[in-house]
């Protein structure tokens, strides 16, 4: 029956700002939450890292009513609604697909979170947050089941993420505890050392972040901004299906990075 008639808008958001916590993080950069209002009605959802046209475009395709996404189109500053802007919404307005975002909610998320996700992929069983932002502790730190090379624990990353990985070895060759933050987290080396971990696993760094690493004697494995963030939305679209009994399609659009 809920294939046929949906479930309403508002019931479907009122479970994710629940299961989410969307109010919790005010300090986030990011509007989280329902961005733009379509169909009343929802029968399938679609997920992806980012709200962008494509991902608009598939969603239209899927026949889903509904966009989740981590990378939203509406931040803390205001911006006109001109250009590309403008063309997304329109996309999304014409064919009545709302669009909700969760960004810092589905980091740290203790369950279909992206940090907790990477944390079950390879095996840590009891992790603590770490890595002040703005308030939140975003990332987790935890010790591996069993002490590994560095080189076996990128082998490992590389074949269950399916992407490339860029490793700066500045600490020990042998890993024992690990401090993960998903996406841009480079900046949370000092941290994570701070923790006790012999390596940081992140999506991405910067310039400014690599003599901290190197300087705290921690190793830092960037596994993609991308495919450290893809995991968050995998699993909401899971909790979805099963929570909810909607049709959820996971829409996967690489950037490289």
């Amino acid at each position: 029956m809920i294939e046929k008639t949906g479930l309403r808008l508002g019931a479907v958001v009122g479970f994710l700002d629940e299961t989410l916590d969307i109010g919790g993080y005010s300090g986030d950069s990011s509007i989280n939450g329902l961005q733009v209002e379509g169909s009343s009605r929802i029968r399938k959802v679609s997920l992806a890292v980012d709200a962008c046209e494509r991902s608009i475009r598939g969603a239209i395709r899927n026949g889903s009513e509904l966009l989740i996404t981590h990378h939203g189109l509406l931040w803390g500053q205001a911006e006109p609604i001109t250009g590309v802007m403008a063309h997304r919404m329109r996309l999304l307005l014409d064919k009545r697909v709302s669009l909700y975002s969760a960004h810092l909610p589905l980091d740290c998320h203790a369950d279909v979170g992206n940090n907790a996700s990477l944390s079950k992929l390879l095996g840590i069983k009891k992790t603590h947050p770490f890595g002040d932002y703005h308030g939140i502790k975003i990332g987790l730190a935890g010790k591996l089941p069993r002490p590994i090379s560095v080189r076996s624990l990128v082998s490992k990353l590389r074949r269950l993420l399916g992407a490339p990985i860029r490793t700066f070895a500045f600490g020990p060759g042998i890993s024992r505890k690990i401090g993960i933050v998903s996406g841009g987290g480079a900046q949370f080396a000092l941290g994570a050392a701070a923790e006790g971990c012999d390596t940081l696993l992140t999506g991405e760094t910067s310039h400014s972040a690599i003599h901290p690493a190197r300087e705290s004697g921690i190793n830092l494995v960037c596994a993609g901004h991308y495919a450290t963030e893809t995991l968050g939305v995998k699993a909401l679209g899971k909790l979805i299906a099963e929570s909810l009994g909607l049709q959820t399609k996971f829409i996967d659009i690489p950037t490289g990075l």
